[in-house]
């Protein structure tokens, strides 16, 4: 059965846009196929933790003298069964700041071990989790994929690079841009958005 790892990383609830356009992405996909198994993370509502020393010392180096550690372990095995566990991975990434929320990233932190997600070899680091395609809704308040404002996107590259770390590759992004722009830009920015998911999803 085909399987759907879906994470929602925006604080904006219902106003959401990047929420807005991940539910039409799974609509998409179910449309495809009724049958498909769906698996969903809110990393907005129910945030991954941010990595402190001693958990970083659980994940790096594999130590477990504390109840912390074991936790903190256990949890980022689950995260990363869940990924291995799904042919698609759908993401929601606002842009915050220029870059992508902070509990988007954690749960990257999580997921990202040497050894189960990718590992380091005589010619470099190799992704482990391969044969998977992405698509990553992006919402921007302003024009980032092109023109004066491109080279302060940190958004974009970001998730390029750890996704492409972990050995997914196959990555569609589908941008919402000019949101900021006014009612009228906001619309048409979504409807775009949407006519690109159609062809994509």
């Amino acid at each position: 059965m085909a399987s759907v790892l879906v994470l929602n990383s925006s604080a904006s609830g219902s106003d959401s846009v990047s929420r807005q356009l991940v539910q039409a992405t799974v609509d998409q996909l179910r449309s495809k196929n009724p049958a498909l198994n769906v698996v969903a993370r809110d990393l907005g509502a129910d945030p991954v933790p941010h990595l402190s020393i001693e958990t970083t010392a659980a994940l790096r180096a594999g130590e477990t003298g504390t109840a912390a550690q074991v936790e903190a372990r256990a949890f980022s095995d689950a995260l990363i069964a869940e990924l291995k566990a799904a042919d698609t991975l759908v993401i929601g990434a606002p842009m915050y700041n220029f870059g992508i929320p902070s509990t988007l990233k954690a749960w990257f932190d999580y997921v990202l071990r040497a050894g189960l997600t990718f590992k380091y070899g005589e010619a470099g680091p190799e992704g482990l989790v391969t044969g998977k395609r992405a698509i990553v809704l992006l919402s921007r308040g302003g024009l980032y994929s092109s023109g004066p404002a491109q080279p302060m996107d940190s958004q974009e590259p970001h998730l390029r690079t750890m996704l492409g770390f972990m050995g997914i590759t196959d990555v569609t992004f589908v941008r919402a841009e000019k949101l900021g722009y006014g009612p009228e830009a906001r619309q048409q920015a979504i409807n775009d958005a949407q006519a690109e998911l159609a062809k994509v999803a």
